[in-house]
């Protein structure tokens, strides 16, 4: 084991460390992009980084995960910019100025030296109905300050912003879940609001 162990530190030694903040993309059509990018975030606050986020397609209803950061206020920076569902609003221009003001808020997070992760959360979804200009965007990200992380969310993912990454977590449908689908719920202690099987 030593000998592993040695050989093990030596390759770790030996590698080279990238400068450059990661820009990750979560897409495709399963569940958990933004849980995962939450997830990153909820890291990097524990390693002490002051973190960004910016939801471009959400709406101001009360989320989970919403209420649970609001306990780091003084480490992150959360915007709630969308109108929500684009079904709902069933208005482009109120779409495409909700989209555009966002970016603006994503701007501005990028810019500050402070932020070290920022998750731009359904970015792809403004950029997949062209509520956005996918130049400028994709300019913006490329041309991020060295020590940015960068999290992109939401189903169909550009493929210029693809070509940009540095790392993608296509999120695939694995399976159909074990019961009919149901509305969202606050979820139960247990883990998923279902009743037990035993019932």
């Amino acid at each position: 084991m030593i000998k592993r162990k040695a050989a093990q530190d030596a390759e770790v030694a030996a590698k080279t460390t990238l400068a450059k903040g990661l820009l990750i993309v979560h897409t495709g059509p399963g569940k958990g992009k933004s849980t995962a990018a939450f997830g990153l975030a909820l890291r990097a606050l524990g390693r002490g980084w002051r973190v960004g986020v910016v939801q471009f397609i959400k709406g101001a209803w009360e989320t989970g995960e919403r209420t649970a950061f609001a306990r780091f206020a003084d480490q992150m920076v959360w915007r709630t910019m969308g109108e929500g569902f684009t079904w709902e609003t069933q208005d482009r221009a109120r779409d495409v100025a909700a989209a555009r003001a966002a970016w603006g808020e994503a701007e501005t997070m990028m810019a500050d030296p402070t932020i070290r992760l920022l998750v731009l959360d359904e970015l792809n979804i403004a950029l997949r109905y062209d509520y956005l200009p996918l130049g400028e965007v994709v300019a913006a990200l490329a041309a991020r300050r060295e020590d940015l992380h960068i999290v992109v969310t939401g189903r169909s993912a550009k493929a210029e912003l693809l070509a940009i990454e540095r790392q993608r977590d296509g999120l695939r449908r694995l399976g159909s879940p074990p019961r009919p689908r149901r509305p969202a719920t606050r979820r139960s202690a247990r883990g998923y609001g279902y009743p037990s099987r035993r019932t």
